[in-house]
């Protein structure tokens, strides 16, 4: 999992991009709907659900926005039906790709998925393919620089964590997904600052690219990320950091 810092700080940025844009939004509104209508509209009790709308909220998205998709997943108002579908496939240079969607429209989905690989130097998989390297974790990212690093050691093991490691300028936090509330409860009261925080899919094992295959594996996951229907996408590619600087 190391160098898995760096991509999450460029999504977090890009996100933050996005959100600004207000182009987020349907992600965020799909994923609350869904969230709703799997587990109940209770965030309290509905672990989904509670972290989708941490997520909206930190994208400002409006409250009435969010308690309007809530209940269109619970059904007590109208709402489109959103299918969940997994897509697995390869990049550039053998990385892995996990895509995970949300779509009212399986045809459509699966023709602006298949292209984006086909455009990006890469090939759409069999289901399974790719998604035994991947493991659902608690994760979090702090700055190095303005954390205290013996205190994140102590509360991040009290609270649950698997793993603490340092990877370039951040630590990196990892743990259980079922610890993730206690985790980020221990962070947030003790006070120390996470920069991403999240329950994310993590690679067992990374590949290391060069300039010209970062590029190229960026631009496929961007070309993922672009369509409505993608909800988030996973690759086990590492960028090493001078070619991270020459990006």
């Amino acid at each position: 999992m190391s160098g898995h810092s760096k991509w999450a700080n460029i999504k977090h940025r890009k996100g933050a991009q996005d959100a600004a844009r207000g182009k987020i939004f349907t992600k965020l509104n799909r994923e609350i709907m869904v969230a709703a209508k799997t587990g109940g509209g209770d965030p309290e009790a509905n672990p989904r659900l509670r972290q989708a709308i941490a997520k909206a909220r930190s994208a400002n998205m409006p409250m009435q926005n969010i308690e309007r998709a809530i209940k269109k997943g619970t059904g007590d108002l109208e709402g489109v039906n959103y299918e969940e579908i997994t897509y697995e496939g390869y990049g550039p240079a053998g990385v892995a790709i996990l895509v995970e969607t949300l779509t009212d429209n399986r045809n459509r989905t699966v023709s602006d998925v298949r292209s984006a690989f086909a455009k990006n130097n890469g090939n759409l998989g069999e289901a399974g393919c790719v998604s035994w390297i991947f493991q659902m974790n608690s994760y979090f990212v702090f700055p190095q620089e303005g954390t205290d690093g013996d205190k994140l050691v102590e509360v991040a093991l009290e609270g649950g964590a698997d793993d603490i490691n340092e990877e370039g300028t951040d630590y990196e936090v990892t743990g259980p997904p079922e610890k993730f509330d206690a985790l980020k409860n221990a962070f947030t009261e003790t006070g120390l600052q996470f920069q991403v925080g999240e329950i994310t899919m993590l690679p067992q094992n990374v590949i290391k690219l060069g300039d010209k295959q970062a590029v190229q594996t960026l631009r496929l996951v961007e070309a993922l990320e672009d369509s409505d229907d993608v909800q988030r996408v996973f690759a086990n590619f590492d960028i090493p950091d001078d070619v991270m600087e020459n990006l």
